[in-house]
């Protein structure tokens, strides 16, 4: 079993007897379909539609727990106290530590399941979450294996739509429950299929540097979100990158050779891609 203790992520705790109708109407999840024994993925966005702040949401005994990118719980507070008006809703920053645990045949004492990730890995709270291990380099390099994203680390606030990321591939995104801030642009995307720029996994030859352009044949088509030595993961305009495969034009990251991959889990496609292992849309 591995673990790591997350410094870098905090918990915001949305209690009160309103508590779930009024993340209901925010938020990009939904918390009808939210078991106990789960924390899943879910954003608040701008009207625009673009990511504000994303989190993993879960039930706790006193409401529900928000575990978002510590240096962004303030202004999650913040904003969610401006929708707040008269419902009858608590924000209640806490100490609570977090913690990740992987590579275990067994569901750990108190831990809920990360559905972000294909194979079972779980999210650990409070008490049971301080004894947990220091490896934050493997945690890193397995977010990165499956091009999991998260804001503050691999994305800038407003700067993303969650298809961008992958939110509608990993139950981050309801396409089912009703109106939540920025639906309607998160939807005509969703229905007109016009989502172009997608999570990558990157695998280089050597070192990928976050930041750098990512490019086929001297044009960019992506960026490099994060990596670690070889691995990384990159945001790619996809439309861009069928065309690099019809041309077998080679991928590169600041000079670097690599190959892009779309995450095992996710369940887009290249568009039109015939070059060999791509799939075409139906």
């Amino acid at each position: 079993m591995s673990s790591a203790r997350l410094p870098d992520r905090a918990v915001l705790l949305v209690g009160g007897p309103e508590a779930e109708p009024f993340l209901q109407n925010l938020v990009t999840a939904d918390l009808d379909a939210l078991p106990a024994g789960e924390a899943r993925p879910a954003a608040l966005l701008t009207p625009q539609g673009k990511i504000l702040f994303d989190f993993l949401i879960s039930r706790a005994a006193d409401g529900l727990r928000l575990d978002v990118a510590a240096g962004a719980r303030a202004d999650l507070a913040k904003r969610l106290t401006l929708y707040r008006l008269r419902a009858k809703v608590t924000l209640t920053p806490v100490g609570d530590a977090v913690a990740a645990v992987w590579d275990t045949g067994e569901m750990p004492a108190d831990a809920l399941r990360d559905t972000r990730f294909p194979a079972p890995v779980f999210r650990l709270y409070g008490t049971a979450a301080e004894a947990a291990g220091s490896d934050v380099a493997g945690f890193e390099t397995l977010r990165l294996a499956e091009a999991v994203a998260e804001a503050e680390r691999d994305f800038p606030a407003s700067d993303v739509f969650p298809h961008d990321v992958l939110l509608d591939q990993n139950g981050g995104v309801s396409f089912r429950k009703g109106c939540y801030v920025g639906q309607e642009v998160v939807s005509r995307m969703q229905h007109r299929g016009t989502a172009r720029r997608r999570l990558m996994v990157l695998r280089a030859e050597g070192h990928l540097t976050p930041g750098a352009n990512v490019e086929a044949g001297g044009r960019t088509i992506g960026t490099v979100l994060s990596a670690a030595g070889a691995l990384g993961m990159g945001m790619i305009r996809i439309d861009k990158m069928a065309d690099a495969l019809r041309a077998d034009a080679t991928l590169s990251a600041d000079g670097v050779p690599l190959e892009a991959e779309v995450p095992e889990w996710a369940g887009y496609t290249l568009p039109e891609a015939t070059a060999a292992g791509a799939v075409d849309e139906p």
